[in-house]
């Protein structure tokens, strides 16, 4: 049976949420640019992944303000709303403490959560993310915003076709019609193609490299190398204002249970 869909209340948004599985300790999953929580479990892939997750965790799953089952927004809320409306979902949900999660997008949103509420955050996992988007000066691995601008036009003129979700995201799949049909619903449901394009601008003010020198709990950072959204060297250091905080030995792919702090 499917879990039940409920909201929290984040100031005048509504955040759709679940809760799914028994386990002792709590797993909060915040995922990357869209979801639709309740079309997760039609998708096998992603629904036996899940199941994975709350066969030993009390999973929340939810989606993040603007897409999926959650309020539309009429202006593009900061990172530090959109990490808070991960506090919400875990109040309604009766969470005093779990595990953050982070897929892609939700990465800073998880790493900000961290160190907002330490108390609340008893590890990250954090999977093919960023602490910064965009390139800058002192941040050689971000996106270029020229690239960027024109990936934004091309999702919003393909989206619903399944092609920025299979073809970005899971490229080896991409060429299996029954998964691109499935994934081009699941564009369809989470998000409006004027909704992805705006939805894709929040990543110029996405930057959460104040919070890595303070994080202090247990941190996986896992990415694949070829990736094609964002760059694997951006799991093997990070910068914070100009200076490199912490740099895994050799060329790794996966620096497993490295702190950013």
């Amino acid at each position: 049976m499917k879990p039940e869909t409920k909201y929290a209340r984040s100031g005048d948004v509504h955040i759709a949420y679940q809760v799914v599985g028994n386990g002792s300790r709590d797993l909060v999953l915040v995922p990357g640019w869209v979801s639709h929580i309740e079309y997760a479990w039609e998708e096998q892939s992603f629904a036996n992944f899940l199941t994975r997750l709350a066969s030993f965790s009390r999973l929340i799953l939810l989606d993040r303000r603007g897409t999926g089952l959650s309020d539309r927004v009429v202006h593009l809320p900061t990172l530090e709303q959109r990490m808070d409306d991960v506090r919400a979902v875990m109040d309604a949900a009766g969470s005093e403490r779990a595990a953050l999660f982070g897929l892609s997008e939700g990465g800073p949103m998880c790493l900000m959560f961290a160190a907002t509420y330490p108390a609340r955050t008893s590890a990250l996992i954090l999977y093919g993310t960023f602490a910064r988007a965009l390139r800058a000066a002192d941040y050689p691995l971000g996106l270029p915003v020229n690239v960027l601008e024109a990936f934004r036009d091309w999702a919003e003129k393909t989206w619903g076709t399944g092609a920025p979700s299979a073809d970005f995201f899971a490229p080896n799949l991409a060429g299996d019609e029954g998964f691109r049909r499935s994934w081009a619903r699941f564009e369809r449901y989470a998000v409006s193609p004027a909704g992805i394009k705006a939805l894709l601008g929040m990543l110029h003010e996405t930057d959460a490299r104040q919070t890595l020198s303070v994080i202090r709990v247990p941190t996986l950072v896992v990415h694949r190398q070829g990736d094609q959204v964002t760059r694997v060297e951006g799991a093997h250091r990070r910068t914070y204002s100009g200076r490199q905080i912490r740099r895994t030995a050799g060329k790794r792919s996966l620096p497993l249970g490295r702190r950013y702090g």
